[in-house]
This record gives C-alpha cells, structure tokens and sequence, in this order.
C-alpha cells in the first residue's frame, strides 16, 4: 500500500484483548515525551531573565540582507527553520547536526537513529533540492527583504523535497523540483498575504502553507504534462526501472516515496507490547518535529529543539521572531503532536501514517504568536489543531490523483485548520 492509499483507506481499529494496554503505552509515551518538552520549555522561560543578550536581535535583520552579505547568509541558514517559527541559525544547526548524526548511524544500521526520509535512502537529494529551491528564492526574491520580512523559506519544505520522494534520485528531478518550487511557491505566498491573510486579519502563515499546497499542486501537474523534467516517461519513480532507490529488502520506491518495508519499524502492530508502544509513541512526537521537511526524524527532532533553546538562552530577542515566546510555541507544539498521536494512533497501524505534525507547524504556533502565548493559545491552539488538522490532511490527500504527493493535502491542512481555529480562540479570554 502507498502512502496515498495508507491515508485515503482508514484502518480499522485494534479490537483485539490487548488493545487497552497499548492505548495505554501510547498515552504514557506521548504525554510523557511532551511533559519532558514542556519542563524544558519552563527552564528556558525561567533563564530568559539572565540571558546574556549575546548576539544580533531579529528586529531590523530583514532590512539588513541587502546591506551586509553576513545579514544576507544568517537570514537563509535562519529559512530552513522558520517552518517551525524558530527562525535561527542556531536552531537550523541543530537540525542539520541531529540529521547528519542520524544519517550516519544509520548507515552503520544504528537502531536508536531510526530512518530518514522514511527509509527511502534518499534524504541527501532531498537536502540537495531543498537547499537548491532555497537559494533561488532568496535570490530571486531577497531584494523584497528591504521593506520587511518576505516567506522566502517556503520552497524549503513543499515542492523540492516532495518531486524528489515521488520521482527518485538525480540531478535532473533535483534541479526541477528546486526550481519548480521556488518559482511558484514564493510569489504565491507573497500574493496570498496581500489577497487572503492581510484583509482577512489572518497570520502570514495561512498564505504561507496555502502557497505550499498550491504551488506543490501546480508543479506536481506540470511534471505531469511534461514529464521529460524529471527524466521519467512515466509519472513515478515506481513505474521507472532506471531509478535506483531500492531499499535493502529490495523494495521499489513508490510514487509516493514512501515503501512499505519503510514505515513498518514506526506504525504500532497489533499485539505491540506496552514498553515498545512507550517507545514508539515518543520517538512519533519528537519524529513530528522534523515531518515537515521530510526528514521525519527523532534524533534531528533532539537536534532542533536544542538548537533553538539555545538561541534563545543567549538572545531571546532573535528566535521566533524576537516575540521572546519560544518556550511557549515548544509547549504548543509537544502538545498539539501528543494529543494528535494519541487521537489518531490507529491510522498509523499497518503500514498507515497520520499528519500529526500538521498543527506543530501551523495551527499551534500561530496560536501562540496571535496571542502573545496566553494558556489559551497554547492549549486551545495544540488540542483543537490536533483535532482538525490530521484528518482533514487525510480527506484532501485521498482526493488527490496518482503520482500527486500527500504534502498537498498536509499544507492544505494547515492553513484551513489555522484559519478557522484562530478567530474561535479569539473568542476566549486571553
């Protein structure tokens, strides 16, 4: 089964004796893994007062790239974790350190690293597409940066990495996805804020993943009509036998770049003991941390979240926008993933996955910056964006034709759950 068909056919549920038990292994591992992140979130809250305030602030650096080439190269490095609100150099080497640490040992077939990329083998094109997309957007659209700050990490994380999972390894679907991704998706983010977000009083990031699915949507039907772009005479990397990504069992990368032998290690079996369903529940938290740049991994997810804590405990002024929330959207986050692995535990069975990570990047930490990190925001944010986003991820996703990658629907996802979620939660006391 594909991952398309896995999120267009829900699994039915465990009714088996054993079922209580493991329900029970999943609440204590994604609860107990957001408890963890929510009191590291209460220690960095408690050092923002003794920060040294070392370092460059966020106010006044967009303004800068055009003056100063440093400016220029933090505010790149700083897109590859703006996805996750953090905007930080620090918090991107976290990110590409816990990658490269759990690319490493998975080559020496370390278990504790688990899978990037979902096994497929090809997280360096990935990184080589995405990275490539973001180059082009800051050069095509840095000069904008003048009057303000403008999406141009949005390529980063849709288009790019996607047209190479579906596709395959190689330059040609590299190059393409890249520069597919930065051509549509950055100006329809700029479009959709002036049109969408601005006059209906919405965050940017409503625009920002609208743009994301549009854009992903577009170029997946261009490669479609043209499909020479990425060197394939049929539309997936499965119905080509010239792509060499094959896993060691010998499975074929499927149009969805995501094989079966895959995603067997993460989903829960039936039967699974309490203990590895503890296990698993956790490392599917800290998993959603890095989902959406597709790299889907719980040691990159250590890596980013330290990354950015220590941003913030050396300038809380920079992280996030300056908006010295950062322990607040960490709690959003472990919450709203906690609470969507627990709801939708049973569409990851057999093989299945669910977008839990959905609300960490969208729902949950636009909440906390709308309203200035208020309990409401937090948990109002993390429950209702674990309530919608998921599933109706799922619901667009079974829509979407053959060879179409479910990142569509993810993105879609978002911004509908964000932009019915926020005006309901400004109906609460703050």
């Amino acid at each position: 089964m594909t991952l398309i068909a896995a999120v267009a056919t829900p699994v039915s549920p465990d009714v088996k004796p054993g079922v209580r038990r493991t329900i029970a292994g999943t609440v204590v591992g994604a609860f107990g893994i957001a408890a963890v992140i929510v009191g590291f979130a209460g220690l960095l809250l408690l050092t923002a007062p003794q920060s040294p305030r070392i370092g460059p602030v966020f106010s006044g650096w967009a303004e800068a790239v055009d003056q100063s080439p440093l400016s220029a190269l933090r505010w790149l490095v700083g897109d590859m974790t703006e996805p996750l609100f953090y905007k930080s150099e620090l918090a991107t080497i976290g990110l590409l350190a816990g990658a490269l640490i759990a690319w490493w040992a998975g080559r020496r077939r370390c278990r504790w690293a688990g899978e990037l990329s979902y096994g497929t083998g090809l997280w360096p094109w990935v990184m080589a597409s995405a990275c490539l997309s973001l180059l082009i957007s800051n050069a095509a659209f840095g000069w904008m940066l003048d009057g303000g700050w403008q999406p141009t990490f949005v390529p980063f994380v849709c288009v790019a990495p996607a047209v190479v999972l579906v596709h395959g390894p190689g330059w040609k679907t590299c190059v393409t996805g890249a520069v597919l991704g930065a051509a549509s998706t950055t100006p329809l983010a700029v479009l959709l804020s002036a049109l969408l977000s601005d006059p209906l009083g919405l965050p940017s990031s409503v625009a920002n993943v609208a743009a994301m699915s549009i854009g992903t949507a577009v170029s997946f039907l261009v490669i479609q009509r043209m499909p020479g772009l990425v060197g394939a005479t049929q539309g997936a990397a499965g119905d080509r036998e010239d792509v060499p990504g094959l896993l060691a069992g010998g499975d074929p990368l499927p149009a969805d770049g995501m094989p079966e032998a895959a995603a067997k290690p993460c989903p829960p079996a039936s039967g699974m003991s309490f203990r590895n369903e503890v296990h698993w529940a956790a490392r599917r938290v800290l998993k959603d941390f890095t989902e959406t740049f597709f790299f889907a991994n719980e040691v990159a997810g250590i890596g980013v979240i330290l990354g950015v804590a220590a941003a913030f405990v050396l300038n809380p002024a920079l992280p996030a926008y300056g908006s010295h929330l950062v322990p607040h959207i960490l709690c959003a986050q472990a919450i709203a993933s906690a609470v969507g692995v627990v709801l939708w535990r049973g569409w990851f069975r057999n093989g299945g996955w669910a977008a839990t990570y959905a609300p960490v990047v969208s729902v949950a930490p636009a909440a906390v910056l709308a309203f200035n990190g208020s309990w409401a925001s937090i948990i109002g944010g993390a429950f209702l964006g674990a309530l919608l986003a998921p599933p109706l991820a799922r619901l667009v996703a079974s829509w979407l034709p053959s060879g179409f990658h479910p990142v569509i629907g993810n993105t879609a996802a978002m911004a509908v759950s964000t932009a019915v979620v926020l005006p309901v939660l400004g109906l609460l006391p703050h």
